[in-house]
């Protein structure tokens, strides 16, 4: 196996760990109304939020080896730790007055 479909093998099993881990934490957070799950959800989990972290499929590729060498709870703790933050930056610029997303 090439180093190209390597990270694509890697991306494909830690885009399912990313998408585990998103919707376990959307379901804790009493903010987020039930109606509005699926657009934090998509927000968390497209191309356009990872690519802050570098090229997407090497983003979703890093989750996968890291859930491949340590387990599910060291990944979920790798995007925590690395990913959540800058995600409830985000989410708390996009929703504040004035905001230039929201004058478009």
């Amino acid at each position: 196996m090439d180093d190209e479909q390597l990270k694509r093998t890697k991306a494909w099993v830690g885009d399912a760990v990313l998408a585990l881990f998103a919707r376990e934490w959307i379901l804790r957070q009493t903010d987020i109304a039930l109606g509005e799950r699926a657009t934090v959800f998509k927000a968390m989990t497209c191309n356009q939020f990872l690519s802050s972290f570098g090229q997407p499929t090497q983003v979703e590729a890093d989750i996968g080896i890291v859930y491949e060498r340590e387990g599910l709870q060291a990944a979920f703790e790798y995007m925590e730790e690395r990913l959540l933050p800058v995600f409830k930056k985000q989410r708390r610029n996009a929703r504040q007055p004035g905001n230039w997303k929201k004058r478009r």
